[in-house]
């Protein structure tokens, strides 16, 4: 049986809330947020967008399918999204001991102990996340060991982009057309999208100049953290703008491209984190299921007049997406490549594919 000592989570209001650890016997600190999707969680975890930040599952057994094992496909994991877990610590109402999946290899806290990451279970998290609803997210502490002293942190006022994004560019090679992937924080499962598609995708980092790469069309990726924080893949993206060639955002993606565009950005209260956020087609009544995870949103309000609104989101209005009126310029808040999550909007791969 895996140990039990006792957990207490803190948050920067006073509220304190007390359980029990899985996982990696340490503390930690970072944003606590809450991703309401059922299943997911290894994808989830390794999604370069939760860097940084104690995630709260809504779903209340986790744990009951373990994790997959560590197969490759083109250099990357076939079931992960990136090489390591980026959240510092997940939050569950009951953690499953036993599991059973066929693709099941080890439990879900023996792979977080060999990430050093913290768990913890038994406290009613459908009632911590009506707080964090209320209040909206806030930094957070999980103290396991009292000897560890371990203060509030918020890691947005980090470069957490830099902190995720490959150092050197790597290269997946295909018969097809040529992309540049800016790499923010990008899931494995969008180098993948493009791959299956036939494309070659040359992944470079974030702060890399490709603006005069030989080339036919440009990706930014997703990735965690404040967009504002992303100056250097800003400036490469407005002047990439004056190529003329098709350019795709993904979620932070989305916001960098707006932000090079002029419009400007904010932080959500709560974020969106799930693979059940409806959005509608600006225009249309056509409403797509999609798989999310952002703490910021653009302000569509501030978009120059040759961009308009291309996404809305159905629970809240917010922006979550953005399309040129002239130019192959396009970007969405969600995740169209899913893992976890429906892939509803994978169509707009195959959109920016046509544009190249």
């Amino acid at each position: 049986m895996e140990q039990l000592s006792k957990a207490t989570l803190l948050l920067e209001d006073g509220s304190k809330y007390i359980g029990r650890s899985f996982g990696y016997n340490g503390n930690t600190n970072g944003e606590v947020v809450f991703n309401t999707g059922m299943v997911g969680y290894p994808e989830t975890m390794t999604d370069p967008s939760y860097r940084g930040q104690i995630l709260v599952f809504t779903y209340p057994l986790i744990g009951n399918y373990g994790v997959p094992g560590g197969e490759r496909e083109d250099g990357m994991y076939k079931f992960f999204e990136s090489e390591e877990i980026h959240c510092r610590a997940i939050i569950v109402s009951d953690y499953s001991f036993e599991y059973s999946h066929w693709n099941g290899k080890r439990s879900l806290s023996d792979w977080m102990i060999e990430h050093k990451i913290p768990g913890l279970y038994g406290i009613d998290t459908r009632m911590l996340t009506r707080i964090l609803r209320d209040k909206g997210t806030m930094s957070g502490k999980i103290v396991i060991n009292e000897d560890q002293k371990i203060d509030f942190e918020d890691p947005n006022k980090k470069d957490l982009a830099g902190e995720v994004s490959i150092k050197i560019p790597i290269e997946y090679k295909r018969k097809g057309k040529k992309i540049v992937l800016v790499d923010c924080g990008t899931k494995n499962n969008i180098i993948k999208a493009f791959l299956g598609r036939n494309i070659t995708v040359l992944r470079v980092p974030y702060d890399y100049d490709f603006t005069n790469i030989e080339c036919d069309g440009f990706v930014i990726s997703n990735g965690p953290g404040d967009p504002k924080m992303c100056v250097t893949t800003i400036e490469n993206a407005k002047r990439a703008m004056t190529k003329n060639k098709p350019m795709l955002g993904i979620c932070l993606g989305s916001q960098i491209l707006a932000l090079a565009a002029g419009a400007d950005t904010y932080k959500l209260k709560y974020g969106h984190r799930s693979h059940n956020q409806p959005c509608n087609e600006f225009g249309t009544k056509r409403c797509y299921i999609t798989s999310q995870n952002h703490g910021y949103a653009v302000n569509a309000e501030t978009l120059p007049q040759d961009w308009r609104e291309w996404f809305v989101n159905d629970n809240d209005g917010t922006n979550e997406g953005i399309i040129h009126i002239s130019k192959p310029f396009f970007a969405a808040q969600f995740h169209p490549e899913a893992s976890p999550g429906p892939d509803d909007s994978e169509f707009i791969f195959d959109m920016f594919v046509r544009s190249l």
